[in-house]
C-alpha cells in the first residue's frame, strides 16, 4: 500500500493528519502508536509551513528485517532540497487498510469523525499518563522510603563504624599497656638475674647504673651504708630527699612539681639541683636500709608504671647486695677459719717443703683439701695430702677431724699404709656416709727410700735427679671410709738426693670434659721441666710456676692443694 499528498498550506496538514490518523486505525496500530505517529507528523508539517513551500506526505506498508509489518510515514519537499526527507514508522498488525486514501475533503461528518477519534486516543494517552503518573508517584514514595531507609543505614553505620573506631582505639591503647608492662616485666626478670648472679656487693653496685642508664634514667647514685647500720661519710653532699628517704624507708620525689607517683612521697627540689627531678628510693632489708638509690628521669618526668617497676628493682637490688655482703663475711671467716686448720710446715735438714693451697672461686671457699706436714718419734717426716668429699663447713670440720687423728696415731709409729688403715676405720666409724682420700708419703733421714701409701687418691708425681718423672700409681688402696674391711698396703722407692716429690689434690689435674690422666701427664711434663739446681734454689717459686700452667684452663670450682718435697742431702724411710 502507498499513499502521498502534496501539503501547501494549513489545511492540507490537518486533512493529512486526518487521513493518517484513519489509515493507521484502519491498519490496527494501537491508539498509543497512534497517536505518537500523528502528534510526531503534525509537528513535522508545522515545521515545513513554517518554511513554506509544497511538501510531499507518503504513507505506506512495508515489512521489517524481522518480518514486522510497520507504516511508515515520509515527508519531503517538492521539489527535493538538499536535506534528506523527514520519515518514521510505527508497527501495524495488517498490511492493507479498508479506507479510501482520500482527505476526505469539507466533509462535516469525517471532521467530526477525525476530532472524536483524536479525543479518543487523547483520552487513551490520557488514561495512560494517569497509570504513569500513579506509577511514579509509587516509585516515589518507595523511593522516599528507600531514601529514608539509607538515611537511617547510614546513620547506623556511622555509629557502628565511631563505635569500631572506638573499640579499635580502645584495643591498641590495650596492647600497647600490654606491651608496655611485658617490656617492664622483661626487664625487671633480666635486670634481677643480673643482679642476684653476682656475690660481689661492688659488682652489683657497678652493674646497677648499666641496666637503668639510659632507657629507665639519665643519671644514678647509689649511696651505701657501712655494715653496722650507720651512714658513711659520703664524698659529696647528698639531696634532702635522698636522706630523708634513708629516716623514714619511704621513697621520695623532689621536683619543684608533684610527681604523682604511687608510693612516693613528694619532697621540695634539691638545693643541690633544684632545676632537676630525683627519685630517692630506700635499699631496704628486714634490719635497716643498706642505702639509698638516687635516680634522674630519663625525659621531663617518669611514667607512673615505669617509678614502681623502678622501686621493685631498688628492692631486689637490696636484697642481693645483702646477700653478697653477707656471703663475702661469711667467706672471710671461713677463708681465715680453712688457713688457720692448714699446717705450717717444719723444716728438717736434707729435706724442703713448698705448699700451695687456693680454694675454689664459687661458694664460701672452704672444703675438705687439706696438706700437712709432721715428725714422729723416730725422726721420720710425714707428709700427707687428702681430700674429704663435698664442700663447705662440715667438710672443713671433718678434716679437721682426720688431721688431727692422723697426727694422734703417728705418734705411735707406724707406716703410711698402717695409718691410713686406721683412718679410713676412724672415718668408717664417726661418719658413715662421708668419704676422703688420702696419700701419706714417709722420710727418713737414715735411708734414701721414700715410703708412700694412697687410699684413692690422684698418684704422687716423683722427678728424680736425671730429669726423669715417675708417676707412683702402684695399687691404692680403696677410698676412705667405705663400708668396706681394707688394709692399706706400703709401696717403697729409691729417693736418691735431688729428686723431688709432688703431692697433689684432684682440683689441680681434674677437668671435667677430660677427665684426670691429662692433667696428671701435664703435671709431669711440667715437674720435668725443672733442672735440680732450680729445685734445690727456689722451691717456693717453682710450686707458683707449676700452679699458673695448669690452672689457666680452670674455673676454679674446687679447692687445689699442692705439696712439694725436694731431698737435698740423704733421706730414706724407716
Amino acid at each position: 500500500m502507498r499513499h502521498a499528498w502534496e501539503i501547501t498550506s494549513v489545511t492540507d496538514a490537518a486533512r493529512a493528519r486526518i487521513t493518517t490518523a484513519r489509515l493507521a486505525a484502519a491498519l490496527g496500530v494501537a491508539p498509543l502508536p497512534r497517536t505518537r505517529l500523528t502528534v510526531a507528523l503534525s509537528a513535522r508539517l508545522r515545521q515545513c509551513l513554517t518554511k513554506g513551500g509544497t511538501w510531499r506526505l507518503t504513507l505506506s506498508t512495508t515489512d521489517s528485517d524481522a518480518g514486522e509489518h510497520l507504516l511508515r510515514a515520509e515527508v519531503a519537499a517538492v521539489p527535493p532540497a538538499g536535506e534528506p526527507p523527514w520519515e518514521t514508522a510505527v508497527p501495524c498488525p495488517e498490511a492493507d487498510g479498508a479506507v479510501r486514501a482520500s482527505s476526505g475533503g469539507d466533509d462535516p461528518d469525517l471532521l467530526a469523525e477525525a476530532l472524536l477519534g483524536a479525543d479518543e486516543d487523547t483520552a487513551v494517552v490520557l488514561d495512560r499518563l494517569a497509570e504513569q503518573e500513579d506509577l511514579v508517584a509509587f516509585h516515589r514514595e518507595e523511593l522516599h522510603q528507600t531514601n529514608q531507609g539509607v538515611l537511617a543505614l547510614h546513620a547506623e553505620l556511622d555509629a557502628a563504624g565511631r563505635a569500631q573506631r572506638e573499640a579499635f582505639a580502645a584495643e591498641r591503647a590495650a596492647r600497647q599497656e600490654a606491651e608496655n608492662a611485658r617490656r617492664r616485666l622483661t626487664f625487671l626478670a633480666d635486670a634481677s638475674a643480673v643482679l642476684t648472679a653476682s656475690l660481689n656487693h661492688e659488682e652489683i653496685v657497678r652493674r646497677l647504673p648499666e641496666l637503668l642508664v639510659p632507657r629507665y634514667a639519665r643519671r644514678v647514685d647509689v649511696w651505701l651504708f657501712d655494715t653496722d647500720g650507720d651512714h658513711e661519710r659520703p664524698p659529696a653532699p647528698h639531696p634532702a630527699a635522698a636522706v630523708r628517704a634513708a629516716r623514714t624507708g619511704r621513697p621520695q620525689y623532689a621536683a619543684d612539681h608533684p610527681g604523682g607517683l604511687p608510693g612516693v612521697d613528694d619532697h621540695p627540689p634539691s638545693v643541690l639541683d633544684p632545676a632537676l627531678p630525683m627519685l630517692c628510693v630506700p635499699l631496704p632489708t628486714r634490719r635497716a636500709p643498706l642505702g639509698v638509690l638516687t635516680l634522674t628521669p630519663p625525659e621531663e618526668r617518669w611514667d607512673p608504671d615505669d617509678a614502681v617497676m623502678l622501686i621493685e628493682l631498688t628492692r631486689r637490688a637490696s636484697i642481693a647486695l645483702d646477700h653478697a655482703r653477707r656471703f663475702e663475711h661469711n667467706r672471710d671467716i671461713a677463708e681465715t677459719l680453712q688457713r688457720a686448720l692448714l699446717t705450717e710446715l717444719p723444716t728438717r735438714p736434707g729435706l724442703r717443703l713448698a705448699a700451695r693451697y687456693l680454694p675454689a672461686t664459687f661458694g664460701l671457699n672452704i672444703g675438705g683439701d687439706w696438706y700437712d706436714a709432721f715428725r714422729q718419734p723416730d725422726g721420720g717426716l710425714i707428709t700427707v695430702i687428702g681430700d674429704v668429699t663435698g664442700h663447705g663447713l662440715h667438710a672443713a670440720v671433718m678434716m679437721s677431724q682426720l688431721r688431727t687423728a692422723l697426727r694422734a696415731y703417728a705418734v705411735d709409729g707406724g707406716t703410711p699404709g698402717q695409718l691410713l688403715t686406721r683412718l679410713h676405720r676412724f672415718l668408717h666409724h664417726l661418719q658413715p656416709d662421708l668419704y676422703a682420700t688420702a696419700v701419706i708419703a714417709r722420710f727418713h733421714p737414715d735411708e734414701p727410700v721414700l715410703t708412700w701409701a694412697a687410699a684413692g687418691h690422684p698418684p704422687p708425681v716423683l722427678r728424680t735427679p736425671d730429669g726423669r718423672v715417675h708417676v707412683l700409681d702402684a695399687r691404692p688402696g680403696a677410698m676412705l671410709g667405705i663400708p668396706l674391711r681394707q688394709e692399706i698396703a706400703d709401696h717403697r722407692v729409691p729417693l736418691p738426693a735431688g729428686s723431688t716429690l709432688a703431692m697433689y689434690t684432684d682440683g689441680l689435674v681434674e677437668r671435667r670434659a677430660q677427665g684426670i690422666d691429662p692433667g696428671i701427664e701435664r703435671l709431669a711434663t711440667a715437674l720435668a721441666g725443672f733442672g735440680s739446681e732450680e729445685l734445690e734454689a727456689d722451691l717456693e717459686g717453682a710450686a707458683d710456676r707449676i700452679l699458673d700452667p695448669l690452672l689457666s684452663d680452670s674455673e676454679r670450682d674446687d679447692d687445689v692443694c699442692l705439696l712439694l718435697c725436694h731431698v737435698t742431702g740423704r733421706a730414706a724411710t724407716g
